[in-house]
């Protein structure tokens, strides 16, 4: 709820549970009801905090909009001239469009607040210079207010293989802020900062998350003061004297997302349907050649490769790092996007024919943002290296940053890229970005990324790109505009990717989340797990294979094909339904799993973690069913058989059991005592 009313910018007077009953008379209650009393030693008129906070009124937290011109017009004010309106009706949410101006500082402001049809609110926010001199823009933030009863904040740090790490702390006075600075969305990346009521869960306890959509240099932060005003918001981090706007130019913001929650299931759902508006089509089985053959590019063995892929029913077949020029292994070679002659004299026609022969189609990896030193691109180019005035930032990966600020530089990439799709008729592209930019013009090297596969999907309508970036180093919902999935980390180890894929489903849903059935002995990690882990954790996400399966017995072929025969019966209904988890005491015991739309069916998995605190784990509730139908739950297979300490097994588990959604959420059903680092499936139908 918003007051627009006077000349300040709009304020927001509730955001959290619905109010479906309010009238206009309750509406102006609350408003008046929400002003605070004064105090001593405080401004006569109370501050209250707009949607991008005014030091002039008396903020005394982080300033929305940061800037000066000349060392003057530092501290706007501005004055609403116009407020639009558009309810798009019952149900479907509406948009909030404010025009304020401050004609002392030259400036003018559009504020649009957009509250989608699902519950989740978009803010974005254009500045534009109205006098005739130059302004230099350091920063603008949007921010919404919280309750007192927000005294818990989660949000995420990381590194390479190991994303989206939880961290909570007290909400305290003062500022958490979170800078992102390395140039992409970062494997540290706050991600979803949530504030919420004292511990709060999956299935319980109010939260209100923001997320900064936005794939560069980014802010998000809550600040408490000692009034007790607290606030949730963010922006694009910007790098001082990056956006100095001309007379009559502008700055747009990136969409700044918001959500509320009873828990972190409700506000992970609505986030969810966002994601999903626009998109569908079927999500087909993956085999990515990296953990395969890596580097060594041969056609006899990418061959054989092909034809495994095909037995165990893979439909899609991508080739990855090494089939360029000069490239040998990561030293060389990136920016020179031809196919290297050398290795394939024919081109990739020969295993594309192959890969489509064999009923699949072809995806290629590249990496567009990057160059080698070592490479033809560099040597003719030396000026297209993104570099300061005075030297060249130190490498990474062999790499540096190709300057897609420069317009030849652009065109050269956008040229070959489609070059590429067009002659081998490309399905795929896993678009990859393997270093962060240090001393770089992140700003304008972001928008010039999206344009690029903005017009790369626009020459190429039914073309899909995943967004890899080191793994899972640029997961945010600006590079997801124009992506179909997210790689969600190089780890693809069963233990970790449980956790990385719990919190990317924070935000997006599971079918938009790359994860891959690797080999036993997991690349990453070195450990060695069971198939039923690893092909049951890929399961819940959009499901794809990364393994030699050359090098795979006949046993462990004919057990990954049936997990693709699972994820294909299934994937219809999974890709579509409602992500549950549950509220374990015991750490070591995760429950998660899919509700389909109509509740008639869901399937879970029942992961040991690690050994547990208890010789007995107890019992497990599965919530998000529909509390007044009855329901058989029963193992399923091929993930109906875990190891276990058990002498004889639960009675339950051998025919199932036959229980309304009340009971299973209320009271829910005896665990079996896993090893650690096992699975179990649940399949739950309509009785």
């Amino acid at each position: 709820m918003l007051d627009c009313r006077g000349p300040r910018l709009p304020r927001v007077l509730h955001w959290g549970r619905p109010l479906p009953h309010a009238s206009d008379a309750d509406l102006s209650a609350l408003a008046l009801a929400s002003l605070p009393a004064t105090v001593p030693n405080s401004l006569d008129t109370p501050a209250s905090v707009a949607v991008v906070p005014e030091p002039a009124t008396g903020w005394f937290g982080l300033p929305g909009v940061l800037g000066h011109r000349d060392g003057r017009h530092w501290s706007p004010l501005f004055e609403t001239e116009h407020v639009g309106v558009h309810d798009r009706g019952a149900g479907e949410g509406g948009e909030v469009a404010v025009l304020a101006s401050d004609a002392g500082c030259g400036l003018s402001l559009e504020l649009r607040l957009d509250l989608t049809a699902v519950g989740v609110l978009r803010m974005r926010a254009v500045l534009r210079n109205t006098a005739s001199g130059w302004y230099t823009l350091d920063g603008l933030v949007m921010a919404l207010p919280v309750p007192a009863e927000a005294t818990e904040l989660l949000d995420f740090t990381g590194r390479w293989s190991r994303e989206r790490d939880p961290q909570r702390r007290a909400f305290s006075a003062g500022a958490h802020v979170r800078d992102g600075r390395r140039g992409r969305t970062g494997s540290d990346a706050s991600f979803v900062l949530v504030a919420g009521e004292k511990g709060f869960g999956f299935r319980s306890g109010q939260v209100w998350g923001v997320h900064v959509g936005w794939s560069g240099n980014h802010r998000t932060y809550a600040e408490r003061l000692p009034t007790g005003d607290s606030v949730v918001g963010g922006g694009e981090l910007l790098q001082s004297g990056e956006v100095r706007l001309a007379p009559g130019a502008s700055y747009e913001t990136p969409w700044v997302y918001a959500a509320h929650g009873d828990g972190l299931d409700e506000m992970a759902a609505r986030f969810h349907r966002l994601v999903r508006t626009g998109r569908g089509g079927r999500r087909p089985v993956i085999v990515n050649t990296w953990e395969a053959v890596y580097f060594d590019h041969d056609l006899g063995r990418l061959t054989a490769l092909v034809d495994a892929a095909a037995e165990v029913g893979a439909e899609r077949f991508v080739l990855d790092d090494g089939w360029f020029r000069g490239r040998r292994d990561d030293r060389a070679g990136l920016g020179d996007w031809f196919v290297d002659e050398a290795r394939w004299p024919e081109g990739l026609h020969p295993l594309v024919e192959r890969v489509r022969a064999r009923g699949m189609d072809f995806g290629l990896w590249v990496e567009p943002e990057m160059v080698n030193p070592d490479s033809d691109l560099a040597r003719a180019h030396p000026d297209w290296i993104m570099a300061t005035e005075c030297r060249q930032p130190p490498s990474s990966r062999h790499q540096q940053v190709l300057d897609l600020r420069r317009r030849e530089a652009y065109e050269y990439i956008l040229e070959r890229l489609d070059a590429l799709v067009r002659e081998y008729r490309i399905a795929f592209l896993k678009w990859d970005h393997n270093r962060d930019l240090v001393d770089a013009g992140v700003h304008e090297q972001t928008r010039a990324v999206y344009r690029l596969m903005d017009e790369l999907r626009a020459r190429h309508p039914g073309l899909e790109i995943e967004s890899c970036s080191s793994g899972g180093a640029r997961v945010d919902l600006g590079i997801l505009e124009r992506t179909d999935r997210v790689w969600a980390s190089d780890c693809i180890d069963g233990i970790e990717r449980q956790a990385i894929q719990r919190w990317t489903a924070l935000l997006l849903p599971p079918e938009l989340i790359g994860s891959h059935v690797g080999s036993a002995r997991a690349h990453t990690t070195g450990r060695t797990q069971s198939l039923a882990l690893r092909a049951g954790t890929a399961l819940f996400g959009h499901f794809g294979i990364e393994w030699d399966l050359t090098a795979a017995s006949g046993e462990e072929r004919a057990e990954l094909r049936r997990w693709v025969q699972l994820y294909k019966r299934m994937r219809g209904w999974l890709h579509r339904g409602l992500v549950v988890r549950a509220d374990h005491p015991d750490p070591a015991l995760w429950l998660h799993g899919i509700v389909s739309a109509d509740r008639e069916q869901a399937l879970f998995s029942v992961v040991a973690m690690a050994t547990g605190a208890r010789t007995q784990p107890g019992r497990v509730r599965i919530p998000g069913l529909d509390p007044h139908r009855r329901y058989h739950v029963r193992p399923l297979a091929p993930g109906d058989s875990p190891g276990t300490t058990a002498v004889t097994p639960n009675p339950w588990l051998a025919e199932g059991v036959v229980v309304t959604g009340r009971m299973l959420a209320e009271v829910g059903l005896s665990a079996p005592p896993l090893h650690p680092e096992q699975l179990l499936l649940l399949h739950v139908t309509k009785a």
